[in-house]
């Protein structure tokens, strides 16, 4: 199949749309971003890059803590609307009617209405040049009781949003199940056998 190049840029799918909370000036605010994800598991640490003058990168050198907030499919409206709005100008917990509630670090606002909320605590903020890259230890996490299966967090009740970039930019929910990890891959080597 032909390639064609587009040049350095940052495509990449999936991309989470994660809503970031911080405290600015003693109040919660939320923002979305997409350029968020795992940066280690022991101790458990996500990343999220953020432009500088963010409203919500204010409360998070403020405070040194933030939270990622995974949002439903059923919150892509409010999801979008934090992402196009700017919490100097609107109270986005207000518009959006978020339930915000404080966990064990006390000043990183979580959403209620989100299933899954991870506090976090600033390690380390990396200037990149247009966007600073904090790497946050999660603290602790917060997952929607009716989100769970056997006690674990089962995706297909969380229904997270994902954003796509590209020509179209969309949102976009999780397909069905494909296979099953860490096992379809042995079907190549039974294969060779």
């Amino acid at each position: 199949m032909k390639k064609v190049t587009l040049g350095p840029q940052t495509l990449l799918y999936p991309m989470p749309a994660f809503l970031i909370g911080s405290n600015i000036d003693g109040k919660p605010n939320f923002m979305t971003a997409a350029w968020s994800g795992i940066a280690n598991s022991n101790p458990p640490m996500v990343s999220v890059a953020l432009q500088h003058h963010r409203h919500t990168y204010k409360g998070i050198k403020e405070n040194g803590t933030f939270s990622v907030n995974v949002p439903s499919a059923a919150l892509v409206k409010e999801t979008d609307y934090c992402g196009i709005v700017s919490g100097t100008k609107e109270d986005k917990t207000a518009d959006c009617n978020f339930n915000v509630f404080y966990g064990k670090l006390g000043n990183a606002p979580l959403i209620e209405q989100c299933p899954v909320n991870l506090e976090c605590k600033v390690v380390h903020i990396l200037n990149l040049g247009s966007h600073a890259f904090i790497i946050g230890q999660i603290e602790e996490v917060h997952v929607s009781e009716n989100c769970l299966t056997d006690g674990q967090p089962d995706v297909s009740k969380i229904d997270p949003v994902v954003f796509c970039t590209g020509g179209r930019k969309t949102y976009r929910g999780l397909g069905g199940e494909l296979a099953a990890a860490f096992s379809v891959g042995m079907e190549i080597k039974k294969s060779k056998g």
